[in-house]
């Protein structure tokens, strides 16, 4: 976007005032859409040109909070990639939510050196407990709200994963498990559900997390993929009495660690034809093949291969265009790394608070730019996923 742009939208902005004004920010941010639209597909709207990298694909609403009130915008997608409107600046909340955990670790006397500089690198070495107060409580209400939202439709697909992030709690430094929930909607559409922190990854911990999901309305979950924790197995059981896919990425990390280091590559090759099988009936027997043969100099893997099968191969009985994401718990993957990658600039954190702060705000934005995506999954693939639910009517009163 160029200075001249975007000062003619920070002018009109500025000045808000009524209805008119409105509209002229309205039709401003639909021109620069269009600019940024057109210079990302290489073409204007609707010309042919050996020079367009992309087409376009409709529209996708989004609420815009300004000064001179909420304006509705249509936001134009691509078939291939994404666009976000670059005034909307979608890492905002997120820098913000960085820099007040950074100041409120420096205030409370519990950072390391490495905060400390970066606190006066940005200006902070005179801020006060009551600005930082300020500016936690404004972002933690906007990240409270997305984390409490209502959950409307059927979420067929559930993904779950925890890190672990440092803490300061009673004078210790303590390690919080911090847990992530990703979802997919009856529109193929991906959205973070939910982040919870706790001490370990009990069973009541996660009953308590995904009784709150449900609270929330999250509704006809057909599979819960995650890695294998039983209090998880066994709180996702009470909760939505749901399929279980165990990661199959973990499993096998977890089963060629009972494989001597030179024999690892063979192994793994024969394990991956397990997963090349083009039916689940297929994949059944290539396992109890595979494991047969194994078994006898590898007894801890014919074992552990005996007890995870059905585990492992849940995500077979699903279409087969989704196999690919609900193996495993890599759609998850990125969303950690973010995490990590943020959590190393702070340390230790001063409190679970400013786990949820950082962490909800990372995934606020996350949430936003998914909006703006394609879909995760098509909408001609779950037609025949949800098609295949048995619907019981109440039995009619006599």
């Amino acid at each position: 976007m160029t200075d001249e742009r975007m000062a003619l939208l920070e002018l009109i902005e500025k000045d808000a005032g009524g209805d008119l004004v409105r509209e002229l920010l309205a039709f401003a941010a639909e021109q620069l859409m269009e600019w940024e639209v057109e210079a990302a597909t290489g073409a204007p709207k609707g010309v042919r040109s050996p020079l367009r990298s992309a087409q376009r694909n409709g529209y996708r609403d989004r609420p815009w909070e300004t000064r001179a009130g909420r304006i509705e915008l249509a936001i134009p997608k691509l078939r291939k990639g994404s666009y976000f409107p670059s005034f909307l600046e979608p890492r905002r909340t997120a820098e913000k939510a960085l820099a007040a955990v950074i100041q409120e670790a420096y205030v409370h006397g519990v950072s390391t050196r490495a905060v400390d500089d970066l606190v006066r690198a940005m200006g902070g070495s005179g801020v006060s407990k009551s600005q930082v107060s300020r500016l936690c409580s404004e972002i933690d209400e906007r990240v409270g709200a997305f984390l409490n939202r209502p959950l409307e439709g059927h979420w067929p697909y559930l993904w779950l994963d925890a890190t672990y992030l440092k803490t300061r709690e009673g004078g210790r430094i303590v390690s919080q498990a911090v847990i992530v929930a990703v979802g997919v909607n009856g529109d193929g559409r991906r959205e973070v559900l939910g982040v919870a922190t706790g001490p370990s990854e009990a069973e009541t911990f996660w009953t308590d997390f995904l009784r709150s999901l449900a609270d929330r309305g999250l509704r006809g979950v057909k599979l819960i993929v995650a890695d294998d924790h039983k209090g998880l197995r066994a709180a996702a059981r009470r909760v939505f009495g749901a399929a279980q896919q165990r990661c199959r990425v973990h499993w096998m990390r977890n089963a060629l660690a009972h494989v001597p280091a030179k024999s690892r590559a063979a192994v793994a090759a024969m394990l991956r034809t397990i997963f090349a099988q083009d039916s689940k009936a297929d994949a059944e027997v290539q396992w109890e093949t595979v494991a047969d043969a194994l078994r006898e100099k590898q007894p801890k893997l014919g074992a552990m291969m005996d007890a995870s099968r059905d585990d492992v191969l849940a995500y077979m009985t699903f279409p087969k265009e989704h196999w690919k994401q609900v193996a495993s718990t890599n759609p998850l993957e990125r969303l950690n790394k973010e995490i990590k990658r943020r959590a190393d600039v702070v340390g230790i954190f001063p409190n679970e608070t400013a786990v949820v702060r950082l962490v909800g705000a990372l995934m606020l934005e996350t949430n936003d730019e998914w909006a703006v995506a394609r879909r995760y999954m098509s909408l001609e693939t779950l037609a025949r996923l949800l098609d295949t639910e048995n619907v019981r009517l109440p039995p009619m009163a006599v």
